[in-house]
């Protein structure tokens, strides 16, 4: 399929999504938002594909929620927590085949994209990236993506995050164990890939096995 923000393509068993509004860094509309729920349902059915790669294209991977569009004037329909494996509203609640995906992140990483790489198996990070959730700073709650933090992170660290609205550093939520890989800048895509060749290196049933196990659904 073919989309008017994002793009999908696939290599060998990698599927490469990308955001792909560079001149609006990436920002979340109702547009972005509803390709990228459509490119992961496609490959969470392309047989062809068994890891998948997110990342941005330009100078980001995104800045977050777009305020001059539309994301917040219209809002979205929100989804109930099902019995999948994947938690809350999310990109990826509807997968059924549960297959590994990676954000490949670069530069900012804010709101919204954070949610996106926070929802990812597995994160790769540039020396550059800026990690954060502005939400505060617009007038509004952190919401789920807070929620979701506090699963990997020590509370009192989230708080600041969600209290101040100020951007962390790929470096330290490498040290705090969010991120697994923090590479040289540029080389964000390239590592993801190295990582992506790992996973099929294993066996594909047993992976989604445990993708499908890893979520912990946050509304308790």
């Amino acid at each position: 399929m073919s989309y008017d923000t994002v793009s999908y393509e696939r290599k060998g068993r990698v599927v490469y999504i990308t955001m792909n509004r560079p001149r609006a860094l990436n920002a979340f509309n109702d547009q972005l938002y509803q390709d990228l729920e459509a490119a992961f349902s496609e490959f969470d059915m392309d047989e062809e594909g068994w890891v998948c790669i997110v990342h941005g294209a330009g100078r980001c991977f995104s800045a977050g929620g777009d305020m001059k569009g539309q994301f917040f004037n219209q809002g979205r329909e929100k989804k109930v927590l099902t019995t999948t494996s994947r938690p809350y509203e999310s990109f990826l609640l509807g997968a059924i085949n549960c297959k590994p995906v990676i954000s490949a992140v670069h530069s900012y990483c804010l709101g919204t994209g954070f949610d996106l790489a926070l929802q990812s198996d597995l994160i790769v990070a540039s020396d550059d990236a800026q990690f954060g959730i502005t939400e505060i700073k617009r007038g509004m709650s952190g919401g789920p993506p807070s929620a979701m933090l506090r699963l990997f992170m020590p509370s009192k660290v989230v708080n600041e995050m969600v209290l101040t609205g100020e951007s962390m550093a790929a470096s330290e939520l490498y040290r705090l164990g969010l991120i697994n890989r923090l590479t040289p800048v540029g080389n964000h895509l390239l590592v993801a890939e190295e990582l992506a060749q790992k996973i099929l290196k294993a066996a594909p049933l047993a992976v989604r096995a445990e993708v499908s196990n890893e979520s912990v659904p946050i509304n308790r």
